[in-house]
């Protein structure tokens, strides 16, 4: 007979139970299992005083259990299978304040039916309604994330200030969304690092209710999107030189040493005026002849920009002072 179940596991979510196992892939033997047929899923409930009702096979069926499902590995019915994990969603007849017990058994395609799994009990609670106030800042390579918490409970009643929170990441704006951390309880910001500057990230935050051993799950919030991107801008130029000559004026400065640096951006200013752009270069030239110049004499100075999808611009180089014969 197939092996016995070995990992069910159950939280709510919203406003359900899910229930998450792994078929096995070994019989009791510890043979290979190559034809599990399906699974079977079975429930009882009660007021949560006492033990849990036991669970005994018998003619594979669960005395004193309701059937909830069958799960067949090619046709779930309800049942999502994703990396051997299975998860189905019961919302079948559910009451707040009842005890659900889950057991699980299988069978391979001569009828052969496994132990039951281990029992998993949960108390049916009610889940937080969504955060609200999501909204999300770019930073270099990160995102800080913060949010305000939800107001009730889904069937009505305060939330509690002991609410913890899931952050969720998704790579497209309708892709899959993963946990990205868990907050400790009551916290109402985290920042996610490590990320790729100028990539847009989509986030979502649920807050999540422990109450004894049993998890409920609240609805995600509505997803906003956040680019980081790179705030540091690069060294200033150093060493600018300026040589007048009729009509122009030829500039060179030491490179900045950071890798970004896409290019450099050219400054004058007449005597006592302000600063204004009078062109730029492509790193890695470091060198710019101010053409047209009128006579007179004029300050120069040099920044650096590098390549961000918003560029950073350096501090100003020395001031370089010329005459223009």
């Amino acid at each position: 007979m197939p092996a016995a179940v070995g990992d069910l596991a159950a939280v709510v979510r919203e406003s359900a139970v899910e229930l998450t196992w792994t078929n096995p892939g070994r019989r009791v033997d510890g043979t290979r299992l190559r034809d599990l047929a399906l699974a079977r899923v079975w429930r009882v409930d009660d007021a949560g005083r006492d033990d849990p009702r036991a669970a005994m096979l018998a003619d594979g069926a669960i005395a004193g259990y309701t059937e909830l499902a069958t799960v067949r590995p090619g046709a779930p019915e309800g049942a999502v299978t994703q990396d051997g994990r299975v998860t189905l969603t019961d919302r079948r007849g559910l009451a707040y304040g009842r005890r659900y017990t889950y057991v699980v058994v299988t069978a391979d395609s001569l009828g052969r039916v496994s132990p039951p799994s281990a029992r998993v009990s949960i108390a049916f609670i009610s889940a937080p309604e969504q955060p609200q106030g999501f909204a999300a800042a770019p930073g270099e390579r990160e995102a800080r994330l913060a949010w305000q918490p939800p107001p009730r409970l889904l069937d009505g009643s305060p939330a509690p200030a002991t609410l913890a929170y899931e952050v969720l990441r998704a790579a497209a704006a309708d892709g899959p969304l993963t946990s990205v951390s868990r907050t400790a309880a009551g916290a109402r910001a985290l920042t996610d690092r490590e990320l790729e500057n100028d990539r847009t990230y989509w986030y979502a935050v649920r807050a999540v209710r422990t109450e004894g051993s049993t998890i409920a799950y609240g609805a995600p919030s509505p997803r906003v999107a956040v680019t980081p991107r790179d705030m540091t801008p690069p060294s200033a130029p150093t060493n600018l030189v300026a040589i007048a000559s009729e009509g122009a004026v030829r500039l060179s400065w030491g490179a900045s040493p950071e890798n970004d640096v896409s290019g450099y951006i050219v400054y004058r200013a007449e005597a006592g005026g302000a600063f204004v752009r009078v062109g730029s270069t492509r790193a890695p030239a470091t060198t710019f002849v101010d053409r047209g110049v009128a006579r007179g004499t004029y300050r120069y100075v040099v920044t650096a920009e590098d390549s961000g999808a918003i560029r950073n611009e350096s501090a100003r180089s020395n001031e370089a002072a010329v005459v223009v014969p």
